[in-house]
Parts: C-alpha cells; structure tokens; sequence
C-alpha cells in the first residue's frame, strides 16, 4: 500500500490512462516522476512508460509530493460539467428548509459517488456539503428570529433536532445566544478601547470570544459614535485595560515593530465571505495580490466583485488583511479606512517583512 496521498495502481487505471478515458476525470491523476508533471486520465499528452507513473486522488495531494500541472489538460482545474453539478446541488441543499440532505442523496441527485462528489464539492465551494447545509440553516434561523418567530418554533422550522444542540452551537455560529441575536444583540456585554497609532487612532470592540471591530480614522469622537450606531442594542462598555495587550499588539504591528500574531476574532458572516477572509490571511505578509486572484484560488474564478465585496464588508481590519488586494488593471483600489493607509500599509509591510524573516533565521 502507497501512502495515502496515492492510490494503488492497478490495471484498470492504466488502460484507463492509456485509452484517455475521461470517466475518470477528477477521480484519479497520474504524475509521472520523469517530468515532476501530472495529468488527467483523458489528457491528450504522448503517455508516459507505466513505471514512471504514480497515481494521486487528488490535484492537491500530487502538487504536496512536488509534481506541476500539465499546462495541456490543466489538472488543477475543475471541469465546467463537474460545477454545474455542483452548483446544481448546492441549489438542491438550499431548496430544503427543515433539513439538510444526505451525502447519498446529494451525489444521486447529481449522478455522482458520494466519495467523489464530497471531494469535488469541497473543492469547487471551500467547504463540505454539510458544513454548507449549516451554514444555509443558520442564516435561515437568523431570519425567522429576526421576523419575531419564536425561538422554539424558529429551531424546528429550520430543521435543528434539539434545543440544546442549538444552543450548544451558538455561542459559536452566531456569535451570541438566540435570544439575545433575536433582540438585536441587546444585552450583549461588548468591550471597547482607542490608542493613538502610527496611522490614526485605532479602536477596537470585543465580545468574550474575540475582536468584533477593528476601526482606523483621524476623529477619535467619530471613530467611537460609529461603534455605538453598529452596536446600539448591546451593552458598549469602555475596557481600555482588559484590551490593553490586543490594542498594543496592534499599535505595534503598525508601528512596524513586530509581526501580527494569531489573534482571536469574532464576526458575523456568510460561508462564501469566511471563505473569502480565510483566503485573505494566507497573503504572506508584504506581499499582495489582485482580487480575481482570491477569486481563482477559492474556486470562483468569476467572482471577482463578490471577493471585492467580502473585502469592503471586512469588519476586523488588519487582523483579517484586506488591504493586500489590490485590482488587476492597477492602483490600489479601494480601501474603507482610505486608500492612502492603505499605501503607508503596504508600505510598512514591505518594509517590515525582510526584517521578520531574518528574525525567524
């Protein structure tokens, strides 16, 4: 047995490989070890000796073992039929009200295995059936509880099985209880703090889970009056102290002195702007990149002003690092705190990183 980032070899692979049998598109990939290249079984490419070969049942899993796409079949790539049918199923997904379907009723629906067509889903969508099924449920459950529907009756309508299984989830997903997001977040205890930065003052506001706001301005008065009107049902209470280390961990990032660690965060989003935000914090730090390029390397290559608006609605700036997108005619497009922090930004990014890199050394 191969280890198990390959498949075993057998003889129907090969005669597959050889009579280019697209059948198996998306299932199985061969590298050959020659090249350092891999392909798709119907790629046009003369075939390689079989000894040559290794079979991978993924794209990703032949590019970790250092093998390139073949620029002819383009392996990487996921066939426009497979996502139509995967577009296809997250309509059906979003169709059922009260539950959320089965990987088997999925992948019938589609004509497609189950083991296939859970590796194809998640890499079209970013996420798995189930996780997108969930994420429809939740944002189903927001608008019964917004619409004044009683919780009780709101959680069986949306197909949650148990009371407690819902509030065991959602202190996490929703960001504070159901009663309390019901209400607009009234009650909900937020703390908040401002220091002066290299860029502006900076303010911040938290709930017990993480950082919900990060905010950069030249008014302090304003920058403060906008998180009451963004939080005007919870209970907003200054914390200058108990935010004492985020805030400086802040200030000092912008000051060019230390890198940005992990920092814990808590924010309200849809499954396509997590994954969106997600992309973002894989931007090396003093580097950027354009917005079709998130938008290709999520999987939506034809989302490229969805990405710029995931960006835009970025709530905790600098920790979720939207400002290393720039547009890909040019310039450096827009930015919510303005474009020239986002410049002096970029800037101190640049020039901060090589002097990391040689701390880590």
């Amino acid at each position: 047995m191969m280890k198990s980032a390959q498949l075993d070899f057998s003889e129907e692979i090969w005669q597959a490989i050889l009579s280019r049998d697209s059948q198996f598109d998306g299932k199985i990939f061969y590298g050959v070890r020659s090249t350092k290249i891999y392909c798709r079984p119907s790629c046009p490419s003369r075939k390689p000796n079989r000894s040559q070969v290794t079979i991978f049942q993924s794209a990703p899993a032949a590019e970790a073992q250092g093998f390139r796409p073949c620029k002819r079949c383009q392996p990487q790539k996921v066939l426009a039929p497979t996502i139509d049918k995967i577009l296809s199923a997250c309509r059906y997904i979003e169709s059922q009200s009260d539950c959320i379907p089965t990987l088997t009723e999925l992948s019938t629906q589609v004509a497609m295995s189950p083991t296939h067509f859970q590796k194809v889903f998640k890499q079209t969508i970013g996420v798995t059936p189930f996780e997108y099924g969930n994420a429809q449920r939740r944002e189903r459950l927001k608008q019964h509880l917004q619409q004044g529907t009683a919780i009780t009756d709101a959680l069986y309508e949306v197909g949650y099985g148990s009371s407690s299984r819902l509030y065991e989830k959602a202190l996490q997903k929703l960001g504070m209880t159901p009663a309390r997001y019901k209400q607009h977040g009234r009650g909900e205890e937020i703390l908040y703090a401002s220091a002066n930065s290299p860029l502006g003052y900076l303010t911040i506001a938290a709930t017990k889970q993480g950082i919900c706001s990060v905010k950069l301005g030249d008014d302090l008065a304003k920058l403060e009056n906008e998180l009451h009107n963004e939080f005007c049902h919870a209970l907003l209470q200054r914390a200058d102290d108990e935010l004492q280390e985020w805030i400086q961990v802040l200030v000092n990032y912008l000051s060019g002195k230390l890198p940005l660690p992990e920092l814990p965060y808590d924010v309200k989003a849809t499954a396509f702007q997590i994954q969106v935000w997600e992309a973002l914090k894989q931007i090396p730090l003093g580097t950027t990149v354009s917005y079709s390029d998130v938008a290709c390397s999520i999987g939506h290559p034809t989302a490229v002003r969805a990405v710029a608006r995931a960006c835009a609605t970025n709530p905790v700036a600098l920790i979720i690092p939207c400002h290393r997108v720039l547009p890909k005619a040019g310039g450096l497009g827009g930015y919510r705190w303005g474009v020239s922090r986002k410049q002096a930004l970029l800037e101190m990014e640049r020039v901060t990183s090589p002097v990391i890199d040689n701390l880590g050394n």
